[in-house]
């Protein structure tokens, strides 16, 4: 007796626990935006071990999109680094102090290292002796003070170092930034002056930034306000304020400085300028950007990269119908909050009664953005208000079971059509970024193929001859280059292309494919696969296990480690007995 009375009030007071729990991680949030990222759980995991900084680590990625990990020094370092040690190279130091996972004293936080491997000297180090939120909220603006200060030296740096030499000294970001103020500056000079610019390609914005110059002096554009140069986002450092400034068309946004490590760039083709425009145009009239298209065709991608552009943090958040508003809410909150991006995956596979009231809370946030207020009421809660938030949506219409938008959702997105994207010229300017000499003649050959296989192999659900798949073949066939650099680059090619994709051929097709290749490619041999090491071990572990070492079955696991170098995941795919799980 008295049990169901004794139950119903330990439900009250988990009830009861859970809102204090919440109250209380809410208050953390607050302090430090960014913790509106993590769950419930990650955040737990950080709060818990707040007397070891380190245990922050694991969780950066997703505070800070391309930090992996920091450097920690003790009292006694940074004193005697401040002492002794001021001309000291970013290496030396980060020997000096350690990798960040030692076990010595973490009173500062003195560099940060991004998924790369790149690292970047803090212009100031950042005690770790006090609250996680507060060390990380200093941090952050220790980060910015860095990228600022960067940028600064860079451009000092830029016209009296050799161009080689300042390319690798200084951090990836700050050198492609300070290479588009140089060449915007050079532009406009030139306008002035009746010449043209030359262009130094050493990335695929600068292979972009060739096009443009190319594109004016076709136009005959003789003026710096012809609409053929106000099109494009344009980088200037402002002397008066020490801003870096980025404008297109009517538009200017100050220069976010968030690190961005030395993370790959999208491919500007002619698609992509359009939709900046639209995006830029809608962050100016404080709405939302919409990019809508088939799969494939660079709509989020196209989002993550305008962010890059601007160095503004973005998180991406895959949509769906399990998704409440209670969620949304809090999601939005950490967006006003931090001033951060967010681009809503397939957003039209949230519920449509979701969706409506998705649509008042935007327009409460929006509404207070317009009014340039500094705080706003926002699901009863008094919000500061950082204006550099933005908010983008992705939709595929495509698909089957999607839901359409609420007018007053629409009211809220600028849309922009996106469309198949230009395989060969992406293929050409990637190719060229990699190193690859005869980038154009490869990149027909490439684009081709697909267009035969998509014809001629057999239609399978599995096949992808799509943006993705080119993407996959395009890395592995720059890590190729970097690798055996001898080898000619028609060689390199036709072994990215076989190695990515005669795994997911039936058998049936992979002679097919192969015909197809040395018809496009004639008197190239095609190199066998050389993993000599793995098959003698593959060999040996299977009599081991008292299985008989077939050469198509070791060829498989051969096919499954080669995807796994250029797949996040995978699939296989069989018959029953075939060998998949073995």
């Amino acid at each position: 007796p008295g049990i169901m009375e004794k139950m119903q009030l330990n439900n009250k007071m988990l009830e009861e626990v859970q809102k204090r729990l919440e109250d209380y991680l809410e208050t953390k949030r607050v302090k430090f935006p960014r913790f509106y990222f993590l769950s419930n759980d990650e955040l737990l995991q950080i709060l818990a071990q707040t007397t070891d900084p380190r245990a922050v680590q694991p969780f950066m990625s997703k505070c800070f999109d391309s930090i992996n990990s920091f450097v920690f020094a003790s009292s006694q370092d940074i004193d005697h680094m401040l002492c002794h040690n001021k001309g000291k190279s970013p290496e030396k130091d980060k020997k000096g102090f350690g990798d960040g996972s030692g076990t010595g004293n973490a009173d500062y936080v003195t560099m940060m290292v991004s998924v790369e491997g790149e690292s970047v000297e803090l212009s100031e180090p950042v005690s770790t002796r006090m609250a996680v939120e507060t060390q990380l909220l200093n941090f952050e603006s220790a980060m910015s003070l860095t990228i600022r200060d960067q940028i600064q030296i860079t451009l000092q740096a830029h016209s009296v170092m050799p161009h080689t030499e300042w390319i690798f000294k200084f951090p990836a970001q700050v050198i492609l930034a300070v290479d588009q103020i140089t060449w915007t500056a050079g532009v406009t000079e030139a306008f002035e002056s009746d010449a043209r610019s030359e262009q130094k390609g050493i990335h695929p914005v600068d292979v972009h930034a060739r096009d443009i110059v190319e594109t004016l002096v076709r136009e005959k554009s003789s003026s710096s306000e012809a609409f053929e140069w106000m099109r494009n986002l344009r980088y200037y450092w402002d002397q008066d304020e020490d801003e870096c400034l980025v404008r297109q068309t009517s538009t200017e946004f100050v220069y976010g400085y968030e690190y961005l490590g030395n993370s790959p760039r999208l491919v500007i083709i002619p698609l992509t300028d359009r939709c900046y425009i639209t995006l830029t145009l809608s962050l100016r009239l404080h709405l939302g950007g919409n990019p809508a298209g088939p799969t494939g065709t660079g709509k989020t991608e196209t989002t993550k990269d305008l962010a890059k552009a601007l160095a503004r943090p973005c998180v991406v958040f895959n949509c769906s119908d399990q998704i409440n508003y209670q969620m949304m809410g809090r999601f939005f909150s950490g967006l006003v909050y931090a001033g951060a991006w967010a681009c809503f995956d397939e957003f039209n596979r949230i519920d449509i009664e979701v969706l409506s009231i998705i649509a008042q809370q935007l327009l409460t946030i929006l509404d207070a953005v317009k009014q340039q207020l500094t705080y706003f009421e926002f699901e009863g809660n008094l919000i500061k208000m950082n204006p550099n938030c933005g908010f983008f949506i992705t939709m595929n219409p495509c698909y089957a079971g999607r839901t359409e938008l609420p007018d007053n959702l629409k009211a809220l997105f600028r849309p922009v059509a996106m469309m198949i994207p230009h395989y060969a010229l992406i293929a050409e300017i990637m190719l060229f970024s990699e190193g690859f000499q005869t980038a154009k003649d490869l990149a027909q050959k490439m684009t081709q193929l697909y267009k035969l296989s998509s014809e001629q192999l057999s239609q399978q659900d599995h096949y992808d001859f799509g943006m993705r798949a080119v993407k996959s073949v395009l890395v592995m066939a720059g890590a190729l280059k970097r690798k055996y650099d001898t080898l000619s680059e028609d060689t390199l090619l036709i072994r990215a292309l076989r190695d990515t994709n005669t795994p997911k051929f039936l058998s049936d097709d992979v002679p097919l494919f192969i015909d197809i290749i040395r018809d496009l490619f004639p008197g190239v041999n095609i190199p066998p696969v050389e993993h000599t090491i793995l098959q003698q071990s593959l060999t040996s572990v299977l009599k081991i296990q008292g299985m008989q070492p077939a050469q198509q079955f070791i060829l498989k696991c051969l096919q499954v480690y080669e995807t796994m170098e250029v797949r996040w995941g995978l699939m296989l795919v069989g018959e029953t007995g075939t060998g998949k799980t073995t």
